[in-house]
């Protein structure tokens, strides 16, 4: 029996969210309203929303929790030299906060093997905008001959960063986005992205699951942290990830 959440409730303790033996495993809680305070609140306890459309919000906090550190992404010899590339050639741009918006509208247009329509609600759009509006959210966008032909964004409080989704229009334009916003929180000393859920492709950037309790544990000291500011880089950060792999 899951939790429903009226527009003051706080939420349930996240160790009551649906096991692994459920239909459902680490489905907490649903409600009728998304607005951007009740997003902080879940965020600053290791929870999330992830839903369809048609459907009341469903809150979730799954155990174990995909995470990736920031200087533990994957980056393969022949990926070295496409960032190396990108650093030489200035058809390559990566924009931050360029169009937040326009970067989570083209996310949700995105086709996922396996998947039909999009979580990325016009609810979600509205709320994680209000977010950025207020510095807690932001996109990184990779462009090439003045087009955004890849991006992500996501929601930061303090040194916790928490990826949401992703897209690419170009060969490699997505996980370029990533190495920039990489390098960038690994030079802030940020510990991990949060990731939400175990999938092959999350594994194949250098994510790995966590228990629930250690991933909640260092949320509730690192989002109460001081926020990272300016929260603005270029291509240069990608520089990171050019020296020689450590042996």
């Amino acid at each position: 029996m899951i939790t429903w959440l009226d527009p003051h409730d706080p939420f349930p303790p996240v160790d009551q969210a649906l096991g692994s033996d459920s239909d459902a495993p680490g489905l907490l809680a649903a409600s009728r309203e998304l607005s951007p305070q009740r997003l902080l609140l879940a965020y600053r306890q290791g929870i999330f929303p992830w839903y369809a459309e048609g459907q009341p919000v469903l809150w979730w906090s799954t155990d174990p929790r995909m995470v990736l550190v920031p200087d533990a992404l994957k980056v393969s010899t022949t990926f070295r030299k496409t960032l190396k590339r990108v650093l030489r050639d200035d058809d390559w741009e990566i924009r931050v906060d360029d169009d937040f918006v326009e970067v989570m509208e083209t996310c949700a247009a995105a086709p996922r093997e396996g998947q039909h329509g999009t979580w990325i609600t016009a609810d979600i759009v509205d709320a994680y905008a209000a977010l950025h509006r207020g510095g807690m959210a932001h996109s990184v966008e990779s462009w090439y001959r003045g087009e955004r032909v890849g991006g992500l964004y996501g929601v930061a409080l303090g040194t916790m960063f928490y990826g949401e989704s992703m897209f690419a229009q170009r060969t490699d334009a997505s996980k370029i986005a990533l190495a920039a916003l990489c390098a960038f929180l690994a030079g802030h000393g940020v510990a991990m992205i949060d990731c939400q859920q175990e999938t092959d492709h999350l594994a194949s950037l250098g994510a790995s699951p966590i228990p629930r309790a250690e991933f909640v544990g260092h949320v509730r000291v690192a989002a109460a942290q001081p926020a990272i500011v300016p929260w603005r880089f270029d291509k240069s950060v990608l520089e990171w990830w050019t020296r020689p792999p450590a042996t």
